[in-house]
């Protein structure tokens, strides 16, 4: 691995660059939170060789959405798969808008 390789993981939303411990005090919760929200199935850490959790900057903002909707009052449940809905339906709509650019004024489609 090169230091460009290194480097360019920096930018990796995918890379995961924290522990556990680090995650929680970085989401100002307990490593208890990410265990929940592990076991809801909202989030599957990566594990390092020695078995130690790691989290992605993607997983900690998906973690920091599901904690908003508890400190709300939400059920940790109920608020992981409010967060899971919330992701199919940007990704729905993601689809949704690349269909209506690839579709173009000439193939315009209709909705029954």
């Amino acid at each position: 691995m090169t230091a460009d390789d290194s480097f360019s993981r920096l930018d990796d939303d995918d890379y995961p660059a924290y522990t556990m411990g680090r995650a929680a005090e970085m989401l100002g919760t307990t490593q208890g939170f990410l265990r929940a929200i592990g076991e809801a199935r909202l989030i599957t850490p990566l594990r390092s060789e020695g078995g130690h959790r790691r989290y992605s900057r993607y997983q900690l903002r998906i973690a920091a959405r599901a904690r908003e909707l508890v400190d709300q009052g939400t059920p940790i449940e109920a608020a992981c798969r409010i967060v899971i809905l919330e992701d199919q339906l940007e990704e729905a709509q993601r689809i949704n808008a690349e269909h209506r650019r690839t579709a173009g004024p000439e193939n315009p489609t209709t909705l029954a």
